[in-house]
């Protein structure tokens, strides 16, 4: 082999083992680093830009994609403890002809943060229209999306401000009242009547509580690395304190049963997706909004746990595309009537 040959692959082998080493230095060291550069990696690669905007005081972080246009933008709330980059496996299956809007919520990422924020649902609610209206994205009615909490948040949203939106998802909702509590609401109640909540099963702090909580949010049983876990965890752990105090005020009596107690005044098209083998919010509870709700279409999905963006993406954006266009499709008729 020529010798210029071999000097080639030996400072391209040397070239790629500096990236592979800082790689596996990363996954093994800092893999809470790792997962960082992995959401930055996936936001680029789908699109979606980071954004900030300011009202008085207040801050609020929100990742983009697209412009405005003949089609409502879609709005999108995380659940407790997530943040925007959650919704990133959903974006992957949804049309780049969307205006999409992924905002962390109050407290959460690089959303403020302060002692003095109302986090009820009420007070959640609140904030996020301050946000649409810092946007402007109230100038046209458009769709809005919330999953677990931030399914709660969106349809007390919807509730309290109907001329805001068009139509309205509501992924796997909180804020219901059940006749009977499923198996985590029952250790919930044990937990709070022991006085023991610094073991919050949605509050992890270690990689086997991490793994714990996968489990009881998924039906599909995700691999996880330890060292993956670990990152996770190291993510987290800075504010634990924050979810503790979260996690009670959307637990007490005034935020509790927020959907519940405002679901019937909801007028918008309501689609809800839920995912048939959730143990954390019984599926049961899709029933519920249908018969509150005049115009609300379930779908239910095999297979599938609370994570159901995480699970079932590709499936998830389809039936949203679908309910946009069947109501889309209706408006523009009405119009032409």
């Amino acid at each position: 082999m020529d010798l210029d040959v071999v000097n080639m692959f030996v400072i391209a082998g040397g070239t790629l083992a500096i990236p592979i080493l800082a790689f596996v230095a990363s996954f093994l060291l800092w893999p809470s680093a790792l997962i960082k550069i992995y959401y930055w990696y996936w936001r680029r690669a789908l699109g979606m830009q980071v954004r900030y905007v300011q009202q008085e005081d207040y801050q609020f972080c929100y990742s983009f994609r697209g412009r405005p246009g003949h089609k409502p933008t879609i709005l999108m709330l995380h659940g407790f403890s997530a943040h925007k980059d959650m919704w990133l496996s959903l974006v992957k299956f949804l049309p780049k002809n969307l205006h999409l809007v992924c905002v962390d919520m109050p407290g959460h990422e690089g959303t403020t943060r302060s002692s003095l924020d109302d986090l009820s649902i009420d007070g959640q609610a609140k904030r996020i229209h301050q946000f649409v209206e810092c946007l402007k994205l109230n100038k046209k009615p458009f769709h809005l999306i919330g999953t677990s909490m931030g399914g709660n948040v969106a349809g007390v949203y919807a509730a309290y401000y109907p001329s805001d939106i068009c139509s309205l998802t509501l992924v796997c909702p909180a804020g219901l009242q059940y006749s009977t509590d499923n198996q985590f609401i029952r250790r919930l109640r044990e937990l709070q009547d022991s006085a023991t909540l610094e073991k919050i099963p949605l509050i992890p702090s270690t990689p086997e509580e991490m793994s714990e909580m996968l489990q009881l949010c998924s039906y599909v049983r995700f691999k996880v690395p330890q060292q993956i876990l670990q990152g996770l965890v190291d993510v987290r752990i800075p504010h634990n304190d924050f979810y503790r105090k979260l996690f009670l005020e959307i637990i007490n009596e005034k935020s509790r049963y927020s959907l519940h107690q405002n679901m019937d005044k909801i007028k918008a098209p309501t689609q809800v997706i839920w995912g048939k083998q959730d143990q954390v919010i019984d599926v049961s509870g899709a029933d519920t909004l249908a018969k509150a709700i005049s115009n609300c279409q379930v779908d239910l999905l095999e297979n599938c746990g609370h994570s159901v963006v995480m699970e079932r993406p590709r499936k998830t954006a389809k039936l949203i595309v679908d309910f946009l266009a069947s109501v889309h499709n209706t408006d523009n008729n009405k119009k032409l009537d």
